[in-house]
Order: C-alpha cells, then sequence, then structure tokens
C-alpha cells in the first residue's frame, strides 16, 4: 500500500509524548525541577529499563552494544536492507534540564509507536537509539556512544576514565549491562542507511523568530582542553609573593591570556571555563595545584585550529614560576549534514505547513558522528530563553509535538527510499 504523507505526522500524540517526557524526568529528578542522570548511573539504567518496558509493550526488539548503546528497531517489510536510525542520549548534565537529549530518544520512540497506531508499513527498518554518555559530565569524552559505534572514538582508553568518585567507566559499563542482560546483544558499529535527531535549541533564535522547527545544517566545531597548573603550597601569612608558587594566581593570568586570545568582535567564537577546581583548598595555604578545563568552538575550521592552537603556548607563556600540563581531551572538525538529509527534514517541514529556519548547530551531537559514516540530519524545537544545561530548561508539549511530526515524515521518506 502506498505511503500518503502526513499518515504518521497525523498519528503523533502530542499528549502521550509529554507524558513520557514527565515521566522519564523522575530519573534523577532534582528538586529545582531538572535531573541529574549522569551517563552509566543507576538512574540512567532505570530510565532505560523504562523505555525498553514500552517498547516491550509496542512489540519492538530491544538490543544494547559493547558500549550500551540502545536499539529499539521496528521492522520494516526488508529486514535485510540497513535501518535508518533516530534518537539522540539519555544522560544529563549534573543539573541538567528534562529535555536535552531525552526529546530526541522520546520523539524517536514516539514515531515507532504513531506508525503501529497509523498501520504504516516501511520499507526499510526503523530504530530508536539512545547513545552512550553524549554529555561528558561524568566520563569524557562526550558522545562516548555514537563515537565508538562509528569508529571515531576509540573505547578501550575511554572506558578508563574514572568520575569523581574514584569509579571507572568500565566499572559502571559493566555494572548496567549487567542489569541488562535480557537484552540482545549487537556488534559495535552496523551499516545504517540514515540517521535523524530532534533536539531543543539550546539557544534563543528560534524563539526569538517565533518558529517551531530549526533544520539543523551542520554542527560547529570544537576542543577542549584540560590544563593542570603545579606550584607549591606555602604558608599565607608567612610566604612573601616573591618566592611564592602560587598555582591560583598562575591559573587567573592564564585564563586571562586566553580570554584575551579568544576575543571575537562578531561573537562567533566559544571559549568557557567549565571546571575550575584550586587544592588544598584551606583559607591560610597558598594553593599549590589548579586544575581547569575548556570548552573552545567555532564553525570554521581554519579558526578552530588557529586558535586552538595556541592554548597550549598561551598557557606556558604565562604560568609564571608554576609548572603546567596541557591535555588536549576531545577534537570534533566542523562538520556539515547531507544535503539529501536535510531537504527530507526540509520537505517535511513544509508538506505539514511549519515555518521553519535553517541554521547551525552551536552545541556538539552524536549526529556529528554518524554524519561520517550515513547522510545524516538534525531537527531543532525551540527552548524557553534558549536555555540549556540548566535546571531551568523548558520546552512547550506543542513544539515538542511538531518537531516529532516533522521528525515521523522524513523518517519514514528515507525508510521508504
Amino acid at each position: 500500500m502506498e505511503y500518503r504523507f502526513g499518515t504518521a505526522a497525523s498519528a503523533v500524540d502530542e499528549a502521550r509524548l509529554w507524558e513520557r517526557h514527565v515521566r522519564m524526568a523522575q530519573f534523577g529528578a532534582l528538586p529545582g525541577g531538572g535531573v541529574n542522570r549522569q551517563a552509566l548511573s543507576p538512574e540512567d539504567g532505570r530510565a532505560r529499563r523504562e523505555l525498553a518496558r514500552w517498547a516491550a509493550e509496542q512489540g519492538f526488539t530491544v538490543a544494547n552494544d559493547p558500549v550500551a548503546n540502545l536499539f529499539i528497531r521496528r521492522e520494516g517489510s526488508d529486514p535485510s536492507l540497513p535501518p535508518v536510525l533516530a534518537g539522540s542520549h539519555m544522560d544529563s548534565q549534573p543539573t541538567g534540564g528534562r529535555f536535552d537529549g531525552i526529546y530526541g530518544v522520546l520523539a524517536a520512540f514516539e514515531v515507532l509507536q504513531a506508525l503501529n497506531d497509523a498501520g504504516v508499513v516501511t520499507r526499510r527498518a526503523i530504530e530508536a537509539v539512545a547513545w552512550t554518555n553524549e554529555e561528558g559530565s561524568r566520563f569524557q569524552p562526550g558522545c562516548l556512544g555514537s563515537g565508538a559505534f562509528t569508529g571515531a572514538i576509540p573505547p578501550r582508553p575511554a572506558l578508563e576514565e574514572v568520575d569523581r568518585d574514584g569509579i571507572s567507566a568500565r566499572a559502571a559499563l559493566d555494572q548496567l549491562l549487567d542489569g541488562e542482560s535480557d537484552f540482545a546483544r549487537r556488534p559495535l558499529g552496523f551499516p545504517v542507511h540514515a540517521y535523524l535527531e530532534c533536539h531543543i535549541e539550546q539557544g534563543p533564535l528560534l524563539e526569538q523568530a517565533g518558529v517551531p522547527v530549526g533544520i539543523v545544517t551542520g554542527v560547529q566545531g570544537s576542543r577542549w582542553f584540560a590544563i593542570e597548573v603545579t606550584g607549591e603550597e606555602a604558608h599565607a601569612g608567612t610566604t612573601p609573593a616573591r618566592l611564592r608558587k602560587d598555582a591560583f594566581m598562575a591559573a587567573v593570568d592564564i585564563v586571562d591570556a586566553l580570554r584575551r586570545l579568544m576575543h571575537d568582535p562578531e561573537d562567533i567564537v566559544r571559549f568557557t571555563v567549565g571546571r575550575f577546581e584550586v587544592g588544598p583548598g584551606a583559607p591560610n595555604t597558598v594553593p599549590g595545584r589548579v586544575f581547569f578545563t575548556i570548552d573552545f568552538r567555532h564553525p570554521d575550521p581554519h579558526t578552530l585550529k588557529r586558535l586552538g592552537d595556541q592554548v597550549e603556548p598561551v598557557v606556558r607563556a604565562h604560568a609564571g614560576h608554576c609548572s603546567v600540563r596541557v591535555t588536549e581531551t576531545f577534537t570534533s572538525v566542523p562538520c556539515a549534514f547531507d544535503a539529501g538529509a536535510v531537504a527530507s527534514v526540509r520537505t517535511a517541514a513544509a508538506g505539514l505547513g511549519l515555518r521553519a529556519l535553517e541554521l547551525p548547530s552551536g552545541a556538539n551531537h552524536d549526529a556529528r558522528f554518524l554524519a561520517e559514516v550515513c547522510p545524516s540530519a538534525m531537527i531543532f524545537v525551540p527552548c524557553e530563553k534558549g536555555i540549556s544545561h540548566n535546571e531551568a530548561e523548558n520546552a512547550t508539549p506543542g513544539d515538542l509535538a511538531a518537531g516529532t511530526r516533522v521528525l515521523a515524515e522524513a523518517v519514514v521518506a528515507l525508510a521508504n527510499s
């Protein structure tokens, strides 16, 4: 039976989609309304188990792989063909919001259920996927699941990373997978026909323009660095300034120099020091160690290389009497999404009569890694005031449903191609 455009979109249930967001927000719920559901945590495991329960109710198959990527499959008429994947991630920042990542997973799952409700048969299988550790807040690097799936991130060294409690990613992964021994196990990586990802914008442009859908054209590049400054602890009351090896003062000088390096009148450069730790942390002791992180992003590959390559020389030039260690922990070059995949989103939005704005993504996403192995694209929906990575993160049921309807039509078109 030939598919009629709009059938899948009309079966998307806004109330059901919203209720599932409310349910998922209970796993790792915070008093301020946000969530702390970090990668490979017990909260993450419980949320995954809930998704698997919903999948079983619909007759979908559930599988994971060696890095705990989670796949929910709705079979197509030709199982031999590579599937279309749609999804995002379920992990959050320590004080994250209710929509970052999880919206993409729930939107993909809603599409599968909408297709069931509408009795639609697609040529290719469609799979909802939850990628492991996109955030990188508990274990670095981020996007471990999608990066390992595509071969961009070797999993073995990444799994040796430890969190602030001394728990290794490998130990946390093993514990989570032990709790999912009833799931089918897949190898790491398999052929994919196309990948689409829904996400809140995490910026203010859609809301300011009054547009419900963003058609994402690509992802800007990013480089992350870990900086360790080592000085010498000393008595705060008796040690003259000229004799001090004050790691904190050196770090302040370093950060100020990096801020000046990254100054951009056009406000395109994104430079963030997101973690800053001072030791030993005693009021009357000169700090002997400082650790901090740098998150640097830019859409132009030449600018990303030029400024990123200057980070270590600037750090060393402003360390004073202290020693420093600079480690680049993550690198992602700018990515332009496949024109055909982007066109599938554009066509779906236009066919549904939804206004759309084309824009690049300032944040990194799993789609950036999938774009290396298959045609990929993203759909953004507005979030209130552009706030994300924050308990105040918010989105409306109507906008979430609109993005999901676009996803449904784009996914079906790709699955029938």
